[in-house]
């Protein structure tokens, strides 16, 4: 075996040692393929508010501008899917993905990890983690890595999985052995297309961001535009509709992570609590949630859009 064959190896049981459900590998090279889409999707302004998607185009497209030296790109997948949903299938909805404790802090924490146990096992490498949190195209580079095929609904998806799971990434300088790509098994599927309350879906394989749920729960700081009043399914924070009706998704296996579990107090939300929420309470149930992002006011606002 080649170094660069026993290093991959390594690397992947570090990543089931540290509970990643599935781990690929790259070689840090431009994203041709990437390029022309990313650039039209902007041009169309499919991002909206989204101005951060704007900048570093260049270290969105290639990682060795964000990685001095970067030869591989690890990419990692982390099971989010949860055992229960509330009880009240009325009341107000979150995703899926912000049941539990903040998805960035806990992965990185497992990423930091990894890099520590990376270098106590082959030495001086170096390199960066991320995990939803800059330039990085995720998708991209996980389908390149084999871990799964870009869905109709821009979801990555896996076959004996779905797609609740988490993609992050470590950008190393050291060269490993590459995987290969997967073929797409959308087949011809438009549950997702179909399903979409807003329309949010030009056409498959393309999301215009500015009109998908998400966005307007947690991207958007202004008042959501009342053409789309009526269409959030009681979703106030993010939205899982296009991932629920996903034939793949039935695959999916409750994750194992503690810190992702939710609150009971979540779990036994009625309408009324989420009418009569005050800050307190929004601290006490979110304080370690990703649905800080939105804040108290910004929930607030999306729960009043849902009346």
């Amino acid at each position: 075996m080649s170094s660069e064959a026993i290093h991959a190896s390594i690397v992947k049981q570090i990543s089931k040692r540290l509970g990643f459900m599935a781990c690929g590998i790259s070689k840090a090279d431009f994203l041709a393929d990437e390029a022309p889409r990313l650039e039209q999707w902007l041009n169309q302004n499919h991002h909206g508010q989204m101005g951060y998607m704007e900048r570093n185009f260049d270290k969105r497209l290639d990682p060795r501008k964000l990685v001095p030296g970067a030869k591989s790109v690890v990419s990692l997948l982390f099971n989010y899917f949860p055992e229960n949903t509330p009880s009240d299938s009325d009341a107000p909805k979150i995703a899926r993905y912000a049941y539990g404790q903040d998805y960035h802090r806990v992965i990185k924490d497992k990423l930091f990890e990894f890099m520590h146990e990376i270098q106590t096992e082959i030495g001086a490498v170096g390199g960066r983690v991320f995990v939803d949190s800059a330039p990085v195209m995720e998708k991209a580079w996980a389908a390149k890595s084999g871990l799964g095929w870009v869905g109709k609904n821009t979801n990555l998806i896996r076959k004996q999985e779905g797609s609740y799971f988490f993609i992050a990434e470590l950008i190393l300088d050291i060269s490993l052995e590459a995987d290969g790509a997967v073929t797409d098994h959308c087949g011809s599927c438009t549950a997702c297309l179909d399903a979409c309350p807003t329309d949010a879906f030009t056409a498959p394989y393309k999301l215009d961001a500015s009109k998908c749920i998400s966005y307007f729960t947690i991207e958007l700081k202004e008042a959501i535009p009342q053409e789309v009043k009526g269409k959030f399914d009681q979703w106030a924070f993010g939205c899982d509709i296009c991932q629920e009706v996903c034939p793949w998704n039935r695959f999916s296996t409750p994750h194992k992570e503690p810190a992702f579990n939710p609150n009971p107090e979540l779990m036994g939300m009625a309408q009324n609590d989420w009418d009569e929420i005050t800050e307190e309470v929004f601290n006490r149930l979110f304080e370690v949630s990703a649905v800080q992002r939105t804040g108290f006011s910004g929930l607030k606002r999306n729960l009043e859009f849902l009346k």
